[in-house]
């Protein structure tokens, strides 16, 4: 199954370009707000999970952040980030995996996720990915997700998502994360389309 979604997202980064992809946004507001308002130091830990070719990290490295990973699946999607950031990618720990198979090898101050949990239709997919989560977070640790919100798109680049509203993506992780606080952003994508996601802040127990 890895191979299957690797092969999907190897190809529609091969075949589009990072800002022509629905999901692209020219600058990541909501996420920037999101840790704006947790007032979280330079110095914190941040992975992005299916970060991909999201210029989030180039905003955080302005921002003097000096400890950032990027997860993705696609290979292709990590090396427009790269050749985007240019000297700044060697600062930076790049990571090419399938998140609901991949074990961390340490804890992060902040899981930040726009684009991987609402792919995940199946309920064992979602116990994987709450796996990693649990083992790369400690407590006190902030999670920052968003998902297609109820009345958003039933389906992403071709593939099915799972949609949530506050109460149901709190439900999700509600065993170890306490909902701290949460929103609906309308994102328009690059082709004037309206998307409604729903964003949570979590803080681990």
């Amino acid at each position: 199954m890895t191979g299957e979604k690797r092969e999907h997202w190897d190809e529609v980064y091969r075949t589009k370009s990072a800002d022509s992809v629905s999901w692209y946004q020219p600058r990541p507001g909501p996420s920037l707000r999101a840790l704006d308002e947790l007032q979280l130091p330079a110095t914190a830990s941040l992975i992005d999970v299916g970060g991909g070719a999201s210029n989030l990290v180039d905003c955080l490295v302005e921002r003097g952040w000096s400890d950032l990973t990027v997860l993705d699946i696609a290979a292709p999607a990590l090396e427009v980030a790269k050749a985007r950031l240019r000297d700044d990618a060697a600062r930076i720990a790049w990571v090419v995996a399938d998140v609901t198979s991949w074990q961390p090898d340490r804890h992060y101050d902040v899981w930040h996720d726009r684009a991987v949990f609402h792919f995940l239709t199946e309920p064992e997919q979602r116990l994987a990915y709450r796996r990693a989560l649990e083992t790369g977070t400690a407590p006190g640790s902030v999670v920052i997700i968003a998902t297609f919100a109820p009345d958003g798109p039933e389906r992403c680049s071709g593939l099915l998502v799972q949609r949530y509203d506050a109460v149901a993506l709190a439900t999700e992780f509600s065993s170890t994360f306490a909902l701290q606080r949460d929103w609906r952003e309308e994102h328009t994508t690059p082709g004037g389309g309206r998307q409604s996601f729903q964003w949570c802040v979590f803080r681990r127990r």
